[in-house]
């Protein structure tokens, strides 16, 4: 494993995107605590081939993925595996906010992109559009569901400052990750999302 790597900053209600290899670890940061990254990946060979939340759960036979757990692709193929999870609360069930989240959850009317937007925008250079964005990977949302009725209520994020979780890539990978907007998603204060790549040494 390389020691070299950076720090890299996402800025409050933006994305951005990183490309993995074999063995790659990728660390996906909280720096402030009670903040939201919404991750997509996709087969960097074949863009067909993506992150499957029905695959994922479906196989782990639990809603709440942690160390150890494996994120399978649309085609049942390794994505990535948990090494290491901080904070042990995601979700995996709910979309990218988009600007249709905002005027039906909230009744807003500025138009804002939201992750889904902020997404298709940083894959736009790879000819991924929004349509293709699948439901991500919610790194540290906190989505509470009631056992007997079925409804769910998205809480502020159990992250704290510093709280991370490391993902091991099983295949060449284009990822893209938000600080996510939805106010509910990090109780109402936006704040950045830090990641890091560190490569494996073939």
């Amino acid at each position: 494993m390389n020691t070299d790597f950076t720090t890299v900053r996402i800025s409050p209600c933006s994305a951005q995107t990183a490309e993995l290899g074999v063995g790659d670890v990728l660390v996906i940061i909280d720096p402030n605590g009670q903040q939201v990254s919404d991750l997509v990946a996709f087969r960097r060979s074949d863009h067909e081939e993506y992150l499957s939340s029905g695959r994922s759960l479906d196989y782990a036979s639990r809603l709440w993925l942690t160390t150890g757990d494996v994120l399978y692709s649309n085609r049942s193929q390794p994505m990535f595996t948990i090494l290491e999870d901080s904070c042990g609360r995601h979700d995996f069930t709910l979309t990218p906010c988009s600007k249709d989240t905002f005027r039906i959850i909230y009744g807003e009317t500025e138009d804002r992109p939201g992750c889904e937007g902020n997404l298709a925008t940083a894959l736009a250079s790879y000819g991924i559009g929004v349509d293709r964005i699948p439901i991500a990977f919610n790194v540290f949302m906190h989505v509470a569901i009631n056992a007997k009725t079925g409804e769910f209520q998205v809480l502020p994020p159990l992250s704290k400052a510093g709280d991370f979780v490391r993902l091991q890539a099983e295949m060449p990978l284009l990822v893209a990750m938000t600080a996510c907007s939805a106010g509910q998603s990090n109780n109402f204060h936006y704040k950045p999302i830090d990641f890091q790549v560190v490569r494996y040494n073939h």
